[in-house]
């Protein structure tokens, strides 16, 4: 699969992976249209991939408001656009323990990097289908594989994603539908920054190991390399990753190791 001349949508496209992989992907000359909260944030984004020379849109959206997400969806379809891709960036992190975490701060995390993220894609891909096929990206996380301490909802919520897109794409492998879900480790974006506490308040700083993650940029590189290739998972980041397959094939590892590592 290759990028150019297609339609892609991407939200959280105004920092992080979300934006580093549109100005990634703007240099095949595609049309993209972007999408996050920061409409400041999507202008600058927006200025760059001009820069590359291809075209974009900007639509602002909140992803934990499932009804302005198909309102906006109705809107771009009934424009003509015709989205090949649609891949989704945005999320909220948490950090604070099950016994301290109010439900409703569960609900926020759930409804904005679940239930917007599904109504995204439910309105989408009827279309998608129709127009013959196309991708659909979604970015989990290596807490999307297993639990971790302060991650509780977070972690839950990209456990969901697993589940919703991988029955998606039994349902419609025979439409021509590809699905790749991004198993994100440690990578300096603002996640953590603005992951919530239990008081609802942001975090306000970078982890110490996020901090040393691999950059964005880097990130977007994997990444698109992976979604050329099809790939229906692809593992995104440095050597953190190698807990995804202690996880897998050596659980009484991970058990320990999961008490012991420094989750902030």
């Amino acid at each position: 699969m290759n990028f150019n001349n297609k339609v892609f949508w991407i939200t959280g496209a105004s920092s992080g992976m979300g934006k580093a992989v549109s100005i990634e992907i703007a240099k095949s000359k595609c049309r993209l249209i972007i999408s996050d909260r920061d409409a400041a944030g999507l202008t600058e984004t927006a200025k760059i991939i001009e820069s590359s020379g291809s075209q974009v849109r900007i639509e602002p959206l909140d992803m934990s408001d499932s009804a302005a997400i198909m309102q906006t969806a109705e809107k771009v379809l009934s424009d003509g656009e015709k989205i090949f891709g649609l891949y989704q960036f945005a999320g909220i992190s948490q950090r604070s323990l099950v016994t301290e975490n109010p439900l409703e701060n569960d609900r926020l995390i759930m409804e904005v990097n679940f239930f917007g993220v599904v109504a995204l894609t439910k309105a989408i891909l009827p279309s998608m289908i129709e127009n013959g096929g196309g991708q659909l990206a979604v970015a989990s996380s290596i807490v999307g594989k297993f639990g971790f301490p302060y991650r509780s909802a977070y972690s839950a919520s990209k456990h969901a994603l697993h589940g919703f897109f991988e029955t998606l794409l039994a349902e419609n492998s025979k439409n021509n539908i590809k699905v790749s879900v991004l198993i994100g480790g440690r990578i300096r974006t603002n996640i953590s920054k603005f992951a919530i506490d239990k008081d609802g308040n942001e975090h306000g700083k970078l982890d110490a190991g996020q901090a040393n993650g691999i950059s964005p940029e880097k990130a977007a590189i994997q990444i698109c390399r992976g979604l050329r290739r099809e790939k229906k998972e692809v593992l995104v980041g440095g050597s953190e990753l190698i807990m995804v397959q202690i996880r897998r094939f050596l659980p009484a590892l991970y058990y320990k190791l999961a008490k012991k590592i420094s989750p902030l």
